[in-house]
């Protein structure tokens, strides 16, 4: 159909308009009510004749998040964190009247705490410790000389906050919002297709093992981002969400069958990498056809149908592969390895079937049977959480008596600042990189503050023409904002110029704002300084904190108390992949290759504990205990013992006792009746995964690795 070049014209403009509305509209659309938030807010706080304005303003700025539920839920634990630290100061106040050493004490210890409780937590939560801890510094600190107005510096606090509160949760509720429901289920959509892509990918040997191992990293990475979203979004009250809110025991589903298909499959491609890498060609070629079946099933996105027919498909040719090894003439070894082979691909085909049926049921919304939720919980090593709070109580400690024997008026502004960031750095896993770039946006936005100020302010009058002042300069730092390479600069800008808000009653002093401005970069390169000498190498996610918790975890797969049905493997994998996604955050975009080797220890050990839990629970519910069982037990114990140890001959003497398990269990298996041979060949597949992955500790040529 002919068409001419207005319709054509029309047509490019209209493409061009959606296509800006997605990328720079979006950022332009956030600008725009973080714009409305932040001046609602200082209206409002000028019309309620507020002591400090500018707080509420600040308020705004640091609510400023991509969606209404993240808005909404920070907004909740920052008002929780807000009184909590208010009532903490009021306490001190009143136990330490004029008595600023103890005082300084008691405030150390409190923020310690809190800053600690905030590095275990790592989540949603953690703010409400980081706020009470810096919250209790800003009301004793200015009410050291004057304590009969601490409980009016408290209420005009909470006051402040709560007002930015109230116009960040409405702005962004309100005006074209921006749903986190909507994004958790773009999240579940994204991550269900990266793994079919992924499971492809290693099938066909596209991937190299570095970008393997790489591709754990981010898995685990988005299993943590998956909670966060899903826990934001419970926050929203809106028909576009409750999608989410009735289906939040499905995305813990979700998250934790995810887990269990991403190990079983790892386990799988390990293992015909060790087929392959020892020559063991007429395995490989009984199981070849196998592969492709599993490949074929995954080409074009899989339904309930496919995946049942694959399960059928691959019965079938197991049946057909097994008659084939049998009538071929290979050692009893290479058995072994076929039997495990088939072990693991009929239960990746389960566990990908499961992975796929609660997937399906949250895009359709149908019913799904599920058990009661298993959440993903942080993990933090015990070190960087003592460690973060002993940081933050000396550092705070050090720099208020400092503060307070200087003569310098400003000195407590500076120490309130070093105390904030030191609270809030301590729950990221690159803290220094992170206050240099909100330093960088102090620097940047001291002369834009200057010339907003003193060039352009004083010749306006009212409060449209504040507006009008402030608003270009504000916009840089939240323009930066919303992109999330450049969120410390632009937060470092927005509140830098937010702090500069005139009073209710404006007077011009230059010498205070160079004060105020110098107070606030002091403050901030104090921090860093704080984290350079302070314990430096005790931070969240790094790689000699995140190993040793590896091992720590997969010794207590082998000794805590089983629970019932899946729990233990969900426990096990929420953690392990909770310490992978702190190494991921603290690699940064290009892991290195003392990270990448972090990962495939944690990988070897992820088989380990999964294998071990196996054997235990198949010794836990064995219903005639006898020889093969009690080597069952005496290798989990032996496993266990190297774990502890790690020493050479603690290994040696976990893989023997991996051998005589294997010995006793084929023994077993001679006169043992259906079902219990069944068992029996699960405990078989779980012993040679455990024999090959212990060998991988070893030098190349220390063993054998069929011998299991």
């Amino acid at each position: 159909m002919h068409t001419g070049p207005l319709t054509r014209a029309a047509r490019w403009l209209a493409q061009a308009l959606q296509d800006w509305r997605v990328t720079e509209g979006e950022r332009w659309i956030y600008v725009a009510k973080t714009l409305t938030a932040a001046f609602c807010a200082l209206w409002l706080a000028y019309r309620l004749g507020l002591d400090s304005p500018s707080t509420a303003m600040t308020t705004t700025i640091i609510l400023a998040l991509p969606s209404s539920g993240m808005v909404l839920e920070k907004s909740f634990y920052r008002l929780c964190g807000t009184l909590l630290g208010c009532t903490a100061a009021l306490c001190l106040i009143g136990f330490f009247p004029q008595q600023p050493v103890l005082l300084f004490a008691g405030l150390a210890l409190w923020v310690g705490l809190c800053t600690s409780g905030a590095a275990l937590h790592r989540n949603a939560q953690s703010y409400v410790y980081v706020l009470s801890g810096y919250t209790a510094c800003m009301i004793v600190l200015p009410a050291i000389e004057q304590p009969m107005q601490v409980f009016a510096l408290a209420v005009t606090r909470v006051a402040e906050v709560s007002l930015g509160i109230i116009c960040s949760a409405v702005v962004s509720s309100v005006l074209l919002p921006r749903h986190q429901g909507t994004q958790v289920m773009r999240s579940v959509e994204a991550r269900y297709a990266k793994f079919l892509g992924f499971c492809q990918d290693v099938l066909q040997q596209k991937l190299s093992a570095s970008e393997v191992e790489v591709t754990h990293l981010r898995f685990a990475a988005d299993v943590a981002a998956l909670e966060l979203g899903r826990s934001a979004a419970l926050f929203e009250v809106s028909d576009a969400v409750s999608h989410v809110r009735a289906q939040n025991r499905k995305l813990h589903a979700f998250n934790s069958t995810f887990m269990t298909a991403l190990t079983t499959f790892y386990t799988f491609h390990r293992l015909v990498e060790r087929l392959q890498r020892d020559g063991q060609s007429r395995v490989v070629e009984a199981c070849a056809p196998l592969f492709d079946i599993i490949a074929e099933a995954l080409r074009s996105r899989p339904s309930q149908d496919s995946l049942d027919t694959m399960q059928l498909h691959l019965q079938a040719a197991l049946a057909q592969a097994r008659t084939q090894i049998d009538g071929a003439d290979i050692e009893h070894v290479q058995r072994i390895d076929f039997d495990t082979v088939c072990e693991l691909l009929e239960r990746f085909a389960r566990d990908m079937s499961r992975f796929h049926e609660v997937y399906f049921s949250l895009a359709h919304d149908t019913p799904l049977d599920v058990s009661a939720p298993q959440a993903y919980a942080p993990k933090t090593p015990p070190a960087l959480v003592i460690a973060s709070g002993a940081r933050a109580a000396i550092s705070l400690a050090l720099l208020a008596l400092g503060a307070y024997f200087l003569a310098w008026p400003y000195a407590s502004t500076a120490m309130l600042m070093a105390a904030v960031f030191c609270a809030l750095a301590s729950s990221v896993p690159r803290p220094i990189a992170m206050i240099r770039q909100v330093l960088t946006g102090f620097l940047i936005a001291m002369p834009l503050a200057l010339v907003c100020v003193y060039f352009v302010l004083v010749h306006g009058d009212g409060f449209p023409m504040l507006v009008l002042s402030f608003a270009p300069f504000l916009a840089v730092g939240v323009y930066l904002m919303s992109n999330p390479a450049k969120l410390g600069i632009g937060l470092g800008v927005g509140t830098f110029m937010t702090q500069m808000a005139p009073t209710n009653l404006m007077h011009v002093d230059g010498a205070a704002f160079l004060n105020t401005g110098m107070a606030l970069i002091v403050g901030l390169m104090l921090a860093g300084v704080v984290f350079a000498v302070i314990l430096p190498e005790h931070t969240m996610g790094h790689k000699d904190h995140v190993g040793p918790a590896l091992w720590r975890e997969t010794l207590r797969a082998c000794t805590a108390r089983l629970a019932q049905g899946s729990a233990n493997k969900h426990r096990y994998d929420n953690r392990m992949r909770d310490l992978l996604s702190q190494l991921n955050a603290a690699a940064g975009p290009a892991p290195g290759a003392e990270a990448r080797a972090v990962v495939r220890q944690a990988l070897t050990l992820l088989e380990i504990g999964h294998s071990v839990i196996e054997v235990r629970e198949l010794v836990a519910t064995s219903r005639a205990p006898g020889v093969a069982t009690q080597a069952l037990g005496r290798c989990v114990d032996g496993i266990a013992a190297w774990l502890r140890t790690r020493g050479d001959v603690e290994l040696q003497a976990a893989i023997a006792a991996t051998l005589r398990a294997g010995a006793c269990v084929r023994e077993a298996q001679l006169g043992a009746g259906a079902e219990r041979a069944l068992r029996l060949q699960t405990a078989l597949a779980d012993l040679h995964s455990l024999y090959t992955s212990l060998l991988d500790h070893m030098a190349p040529a220390a063993g054998d690795s069929h011998a299991a």
